[in-house]
């Protein structure tokens, strides 16, 4: 019954492909053709060159009058302040960190009462080699400043923990990375780096290598500090002394005209030798 069945089953007709398939065919194998047509010259970039501070341009001139405001109201301690886009920079020495701070904290046109960050930079080559950045924040006004002071290897930098709370451990990633000291800190200890770690890894003149490297010794079980040695084994690496396994005979791509022949000595020499 099925082969009678399959028998008289009448074969599908063919389906004529339509125009727009005939035309979609025709472009789809003429479009091998297409590198071969006439093609524009690329012309110059002729779009203006644009600043990205441009767009800051408003809010720049707000941000001076704002500095101008608080360099009339801290003459004393603020030295200059600068603005790029949107970000206003005070400038101040040492001593007045701790005023200003409690003035940016509690004036009614401040209230910066957030500290977000506190960093440092490195200049080797200035008096006072490290610039200590503070970073604070207003809720209140939507607003953030940043202060910069300065500081060298042995003078130190009033700690801000006794206004913000939060600066405790900024000031410890701070002095355990640049080694800068902040005096009144309440526990000024590295925070980030091993307890018996010399240096400070963030100065320019720390060395990539460290000054230490730590293993653990199987026989004393326990970690071990042991000076760096960067001197390694000597290697031959002339042929016949590599210490991958070759394979076939190998070929010599290097030119006759590169190969020095060995130098013969000089037949009167050999006679002297003789004698």
């Amino acid at each position: 019954m099925l082969r009678r069945a399959i028998r008289g089953a009448k074969a599908p007709a063919l389906v004529r492909p339509t125009a727009g398939f005939r035309t979609c065919s025709r472009v789809r194998y003429e479009l091998k053709d297409l590198r071969g047509l006439p093609r524009e010259e690329p012309a110059l970039v002729n779009e203006p060159i644009i600043n990205s501070a441009d767009k800051f341009v408003d809010k720049a001139e707000e941000r001076h009058a704002y500095g101008r405001y608080l360099m009339s109201m801290m003459p004393k301690f603020i030295q200059s302040f600068s603005v790029w886009k949107d970000e206003l920079t005070l400038y101040v020495p040492p001593t007045g960190i701790i005023p200003l701070m409690y003035f940016l904290r509690d004036h009614a046109s401040t209230q910066f009462t957030t500290v977000m960050d506190i960093t440092g930079v490195d200049y080797p080559g200035r008096q006072f080699r490290f610039e200590v950045v503070y970073n604070l924040l207003s809720v209140r006004h939507n607003s953030r400043i940043r202060v910069k002071t300065y500081a060298s290897e042995s003078s130190p930098v009033p700690s801000v923990c006794e206004i913000f709370e939060g600066a405790n451990w900024y000031e410890r990633e701070t002095y355990d990375m640049f080694g800068v000291l902040f005096v009144n800190h309440p526990d000024l200890r590295r925070i980030m780096t091993d307890y018996g770690f010399e240096g400070h890894p963030l100065r320019k003149d720390f060395p990539i290598h460290g000054y230490v490297e730590l293993r653990y010794d199987e026989d004393k079980r326990r970690i071990l500090y042991e000076p760096v040695q960067m001197t390694q084994a000597f290697r031959n690496f002339s042929a016949g002394s590599t210490a991958w396994e070759p394979v076939g005979p190998g070929r010599d791509d290097t030119p006759e005209t590169f190969k020095f022949p060995t130098p013969q000595p000089d037949p009167e020499e050999n006679k002297e030798e003789k004698k």
